[in-house]
C-alpha cells in the first residue's frame, strides 16, 4: 500500500470557538477525504485572529501533506484567513479583476448594488488557483507550497463548501497525490446496555482489531460501533466489514437495532409495519416527544392512531381512567400508575399495543424515595400490561431523551418477539 497521505483541517471564526455555530464542515470534510483515501490526522479550531491562524497553519504545515481550512473569507474586517495564509507563506496578495467582476456581475443578477469591503473578496495569495464558488462570492484558494504540500482554503458556508469540496478539491488532490484506496466506515447501533457492559463483551475485538478499527460513542440512550478500514479497494474493505459486523452482531444479538443513519424509530416504525400492529402512546415526563419521534416518519398514519400528553393527575384519572386512589396511594411516578395508564391508553384508542410513561425529568421534583430520573415505562398488549423501572442520571433534557429512546427500545423489543413468533 502507498504511503498515506495525511491531511488537517482548520475550521476559523470566533463564532465557533464560542459555541455560537456548530462546526459541521470538519465531518463533511472527514468523511469525503476519506472515501478518496485520504487520511484525517488532525483538526484545529481557531478565532478570528491573524496570529493565530498563522500559528496553527504553521504547526499543520509541519505534519500534513494536505491543509484544508475553511471560513474567513467574508467582506468584513474579521475574515482574515486569505491575509493570513498569505503572510505565512511568504506571499502577496494581489486584486484579481476576473473574481471582482465575478461578485459584482453576481450582485447584479440578484438587484443589488455591491459593497466596498465586497472587494477584499478579490484579493487572493500570488500563485493561488482560483476555485469557483456558484453559489457565494467567496471564491476557494488551492495553493501548493514548495516542498509539495497543499493549502486549500474555502467558504465557511456548508452549502458553499461541500459542493467545492466534491466538484474542486477532491479531484485536484487525487491528481496531485496519487491518492489510492479508500477508507470506508459502518456505524453499528446498539441501546438498553452501557458503554461499559458493551465493552466487556466486544472489548478483545476493539483491542485486537487493527484493520478494520473499530471505536465505541455514547450517545444518550445509545451507543455507536464504528467500524473502519484502510483498503485497496472497496469490495475487500467491504468484505473485511461485513466479517467483523457478524462477529458483532453473534455477540450483541438484539442490543443491536440499526446500523449507519438508521434511527430507533426507523425501526420501529417498519417492525410495526411488518407486523401489522397499531400504537398509542400516553406520555407524562417525556412531554410528547415519544410521539413526535413515531409520527416523524412518512407513512406514520398506517400505524400511529393516537398519543397524549398526560401532565396531570386529573387529566390522567379523566382521560385513561387511572384510579384516584391508586395515585394517592403510589404517585403519579409508580409502576402502578404507568402500567395503568398504557391499559387505559390502549382501552380508549383501540390499539393493538400502548405505551405508559411517568417520571421525573428534574431539576426539581425529585425526594429521597423517588429521586429526579425515576421513570417507569410500561406497555400494553393483548397479553396484558408490563412495566420497567429507570434511573436516568442527567439533565431534564438528557433524562426526556433517554425516556423516549426506552420506550421505542421496549416497543422494538416486543415487536421483534411477535415477527418471531410469527415465522415459527
Amino acid at each position: 500500500m502507498e504511503k498515506v497521505t495525511r491531511a488537517e483541517i482548520l475550521t476559523i471564526g470566533t463564532e465557533l470557538i464560542l459555541g455560537q455555530t456548530i462546526d459541521t464542515n470538519s465531518a463533511y470534510i472527514g468523511e469525503a477525504l476519506a472515501a478518496a483515501g485520504i487520511e484525517v490526522y488532525w483538526k484545529s479550531t481557531v478565532g478570528d485572529n491573524e496570529a493565530r491562524i498563522r500559528e496553527v497553519l504553521r504547526a499543520a504545515l509541519t505534519r500534513s501533506e494536505i491543509v484544508i481550512a475553511t471560513g474567513g473569507l467574508g467582506p468584513t474586517e474579521d475574515d482574515l484567513t486569505c491575509r493570513a495564509i498569505a503572510a505565512e507563506l511568504g506571499r502577496t496578495l494581489y486584486l484579481d479583476e476576473t473574481i471582482l467582476e465575478s461578485i459584482r456581475r453576481r450582485f447584479t443578477e440578484r438587484g443589488l448594488v455591491m459593497s466596498r469591503n465586497n472587494e477584499r473578496q478579490a484579493m487572493i495569495p500570488e500563485g493561488a488557483t482560483v476555485l469557483p464558488n456558484p453559489h457565494g462570492t467567496a471564491p476557494g484558494l488551492l495553493i501548493r507550497v514548495e516542498d509539495g504540500r497543499i493549502v486549500v482554503a474555502m467558504p465557511g458556508v456548508p452549502g458553499e463548501m461541500r459542493p467545492m469540496l466534491t466538484e474542486e478539491v477532491i479531484p485536484r488532490l487525487g491528481e496531485a497525490f496519487g491518492a489510492s484506496g479508500s477508507i470506508r466506515s459502518r456505524t453499528l447501533k446498539a441501546c438498553g446496555i452501557a458503554e461499559s457492559a458493551l465493552d466487556e463483551i466486544i472489548g478483545d475485538l476493539i483491542r485486537h482489531s487493527r484493520n478494520p478499527m473499530i471505536g465505541l460513542l455514547a450517545y444518550p440512550g445509545e451507543i455507536h460501533i464504528r467500524l473502519t478500514v484502510h483498503t485497496e479497494s472497496e469490495a475487500e474493505g467491504d468484505r473485511l466489514l461485513d466479517d467483523l459486523e457478524a462477529r458483532i452482531r453473534e455477540r450483541l444479538g438484539k442490543l443491536l437495532f440499526g446500523r449507519d443513519e438508521e434511527r430507533l424509530e426507523d425501526v420501529v416504525g417498519r417492525l410495526l409495519l411488518e407486523t401489522k400492529q397499531t400504537v398509542a402512546v400516553a406520555e407524562s415526563c417525556t412531554g410528547g416527544l415519544v410521539c413526535h419521534r413515531l409520527t416523524n416518519l412518512p407513512g406514520s398514519s398506517a400505524y400511529f392512531v393516537r398519543g397524549e400528553v398526560v401532565y396531570s393527575n386529573d387529566v390522567k384519572e379523566r382521560l385513561l381512567g387511572v384510579p384516584r386512589e391508586l395515585i394517592a396511594e403510589h404517585g403519579a411516578v409508580s409502576q402502578p400508575v404507568a402500567l395503568a395508564m398504557a391499559a387505559g391508553m390502549r382501552q380508549i384508542a383501540g390499539t393493538d399495543l400502548a405505551l405508559g410513561i411517568t417520571g421525573i425529568a428534574g431539576p426539581g421534583g425529585g425526594t429521597a424515595t423517588k429521586p429526579i430520573g425515576l421513570t417507569y415505562i410500561a406497555i400494553a398488549s393483548h397479553d396484558g400490561v408490563t412495566c420497567r423501572e429507570y434511573r436516568f442520571l442527567g439533565d431534564r433534557e438528557t433524562n426526556k431523551l433517554r425516556a423516549s429512546q426506552e420506550a421505542l427500545d421496549i416497543l422494538r423489543r416486543h415487536l421483534l418477539l411477535r415477527r418471531h413468533a410469527g415465522q415459527t
